[in-house]
């Protein structure tokens, strides 16, 4: 662990070459540090979402978050950028991709980068830390409570998104994967569709559901927020990327 951090506001060229808003979180010294892509959750780029990231630099990771709602509302509050966000059907995943790829970039190009980059994402983000590791070289993914991975859309969902589980055979790295036993998106049926599908393709995973935890477990200013799901979920998050980056 490190005190010593720097913590700003940047801008990152994304895969498509696109300019876009991100926040970079990472240790002052230069020892080779692993890097973390902090895919935010539906309610977008906020406070919380950055204090993850410089949660992680504290851990000695550097780690960089996207404002994937950079296109559809540049400069606009946390709340108004989801929803317009929400009003267009959300993000598209070739965007994300595009996104995540340049955030890698970035990570990679920090002169004290080990070379190494995990994903990790909670909500939407969940489901897009695991679109990006199905479709990007990625070392590590974390999917925390990620919805429609598998599973089907209820009727008049906002978001124009579409199941992955069909595309677990391209999963590029190890898969962590954090649920609350009481969600609904994901419901332990939908997690145990994609374990199956994994045990399937012959992947490395580790899963772990949290009994009396509900979505968003991890939110300490959201009512929903578990402190023993989240606690054991960070030691997990340390333990794995400990392994992998």
């Amino acid at each position: 662990m490190t005190d010593a951090l720097i913590a700003e506001t940047i801008t990152i060229t994304a895969g498509n070459g696109d300019t876009i808003e991100a926040y970079s979180a990472r240790p002052l010294d230069e020892a080779p540090r692993g890097g973390v892509v902090v895919i935010h959750h539906l309610p977008g780029y906020d406070d919380g979402t950055k204090e993850i990231a410089r949660r992680f630099a504290y851990h000695g990771y550097n780690a960089i978050v996207p404002n994937l709602y950079w296109r559809q509302a540049p400069g606009a509050s946390p709340d108004d950028a989801a929803a317009t966000a929400r009003a267009q059907g959300g993000i598209p995943d070739e965007q994300l991709v595009t996104d995540v790829a340049g955030a890698m970039a970035y990570l990679k190009a920090l002169p004290n980068s080990n070379g190494k980059v995990g994903t990790i994402g909670y909500c939407s983000g969940g489901r897009q830390s695991f679109l990006a590791a199905v479709s990007l070289p990625i070392d590590a993914a974390v999917d925390c409570y990620g919805a429609f991975v598998t599973g089907v859309l209820p009727e008049g969902f906002p978001l124009k998104v579409g199941t992955l589980v069909d595309r677990t055979p391209d999963l590029h790295c190890p898969l962590l994967g954090l649920f609350g036993a009481e969600d609904k998106y994901p419901s332990r049926e939908h997690v145990a569709e994609l374990e199956e599908a994994l045990k399937a393709a012959g992947k490395t995973y580790e899963f772990h559901s949290y009994p009396g935890a509900g979505h968003a477990f991890f939110s300490v200013n959201r009512p929903a927020y578990n402190v023993e799901a989240a606690n054991d979920g960070w030691d997990r998050i340390w333990a794995f990327y400990g392994k992998y980056l």
